[in-house]
């Protein structure tokens, strides 16, 4: 095998590979060693009938598919290696000469991982949130807990009320006939949740227990059934049941019920406490996407399509893995959302960039800074990785062979990478807009 390698523009590459003649006569032999007792001659019993038979009542090709498609898989790697290229797409294969008694011949179209120009990557001003937690946050959290803990009573001596929870009968007409999906019986709603058609739960604010009440309402436009869109509808409504929440008194009571705390004082000073660490582990992760994206801005690159597309390709599949992974198969979830396969590629197109020029920019500076993992940091990440996979660190290390290894070592040269460019960054906290 030999292989010849041009240099096409924007980051692409052409691999020329020639296999010899007999290597290929050999591929095809193997091809009928294989096929042979699939295949009936007259005269020969089943798997008996000789290649030059086979050949000449079917074609003189007739295993040259088989043979090519073994003879790429086996010599593309190599000829990829040899090349001494860095590889980042799968091979656009063209087969360029198959024919009995010459070398085999076939193209490799690739994606070779660009070279990146850095600009600033120290020192960058990044805006983050404030990691400061204020008295609504902490009132708001009590609120949530407050919910959590609520019961819901009946109420019978009044009429419906904004917030109100109810149980509901109802019918829905345009000119005066009924519609399909219109109807519901002991139908739960709340009072301005806006789950219902703008303006139908307004309307029920008022309404007596167990008397039918009118409500009118127009379809939006845009409504997803075309027959009933913009129509003017009627719909027959009789509120039969009204719960409210009871929410429990704010006090040092309701601190013991919830909290292992004595008092409510002791409580939301906990509450506060754990804000400001989520707070401040959102500020970390911020830093550091935004820190990453300033490097980008500063960077040169040229990627190649390609490159996008297989980083694409991946995305997708894990994507897929995750929809399986809820018991819904892909075909499902686009019936279920109206997309399809080339409007979710396009929506991931930008992530897949980013990815891409994220690992780009960090690797270039794991290079520049000569970071370095040591075996000793290697085994500290293994023991971790054992420790959450629940298995002994030497069966992992058995199962893992020096690619892994080495890739491992790269994934951490670039996290420290991005703590280098985030604990460099000049943090400014983001204004909070005036309220119009």
């Amino acid at each position: 095998m030999s292989v010849q390698v041009e240099n096409l523009e924007k980051n692409m590459a052409k691999l020329t590979v020639e296999v010899a003649a007999e290597d290929f006569e050999k591929a095809v032999q193997a091809a009928y060693m294989k096929n042979r007792n699939k295949i009936t001659i007259p005269g020969f019993r089943k798997g008996k009938a000789p290649r030059v038979m086979i050949e000449k009542m079917y074609g003189a090709g007739i295993f040259f598919e088989d043979a090519a498609n073994a003879l790429i898989q086996a010599e593309y790697p190599k000829a990829a290696e040899e090349s001494g290229l860095d590889i980042v797409s799968q091979p656009e294969i063209d087969v360029v000469q198959i024919e009995k008694g010459k070398a085999f011949i076939f193209t490799a179209e690739v994606a070779v991982k660009p070279e990146v120009t850095l600009g600033e990557y120290k020192g960058l001003e990044v805006e983050i949130s404030s990691v400061e937690v204020t008295e609504e946050e902490i009132a708001a959290e009590l609120k949530k807990e407050q919910e959590n803990n609520s019961r819901t009573i009946d109420v019978d001596d009044r009429a419906v009320a904004q917030g109100d929870m109810v149980t509901l009968d109802f019918e829905g007409f345009v000119d005066g006939v009924a519609f399909e999906g219109g109807k519901g019986t002991d139908y739960p709603l709340t009072i301005g949740s806006n789950s219902f058609i703008p303006g139908f739960e307004e309307q029920l604010v008022g309404a007596e227990l167990n008397v039918e009440k009118e409500v009118n309402v127009t379809f939006p436009e845009n409504y997803h059934a075309n027959d009933l869109a913009g129509k003017p509808a009627v719909f027959k409504c009789t509120v039969k049941a009204i719960k409210v929440k009871e929410l429990p008194e704010l006090d040092d009571e309701f601190a013991k019920d919830v909290s292992e705390f004595d008092t409510l004082e002791e409580y939301k000073a906990d509450i506060a406490k754990n804000l400001k660490e989520r707070k401040e582990s959102v500020a970390k992760r911020e830093t550091e996407d935004k820190a990453v994206d300033a490097v980008i801005e500063n960077a040169q690159m040229d990627i190649p399509e390609a490159m996008i597309q297989n980083q694409i390709q991946q995305l997708m599949q894990d994507f897929i893995r995750r929809m399986q992974s809820q018991g819904l198969s892909i075909d499902q979830y686009y019936q279920f959302t109206g997309l399809d396969n080339a409007k979710i590629q396009e929506q991931m197109r930008p992530q897949a960039l980013k990815r891409i020029q994220s690992r780009l920019v960090l690797e270039k500076i794991a290079e520049v800074e000569n970071i370095q993992i040591s075996d000793e940091k290697l085994e500290e990440e293994l023991k971790s990785m054992a420790e959450m996979y629940k298995m002994e660190v030497e069966k992992l290390k058995e199962v893992m062979g020096d690619y892994e290894k080495e890739q491992i070592k790269k994934d951490m040269a670039v996290q420290e990478a991005v703590t280098l460019v985030a604990e460099s960054a000049k943090v400014v906290e983001k204004k909070e807009e005036a309220a119009e």
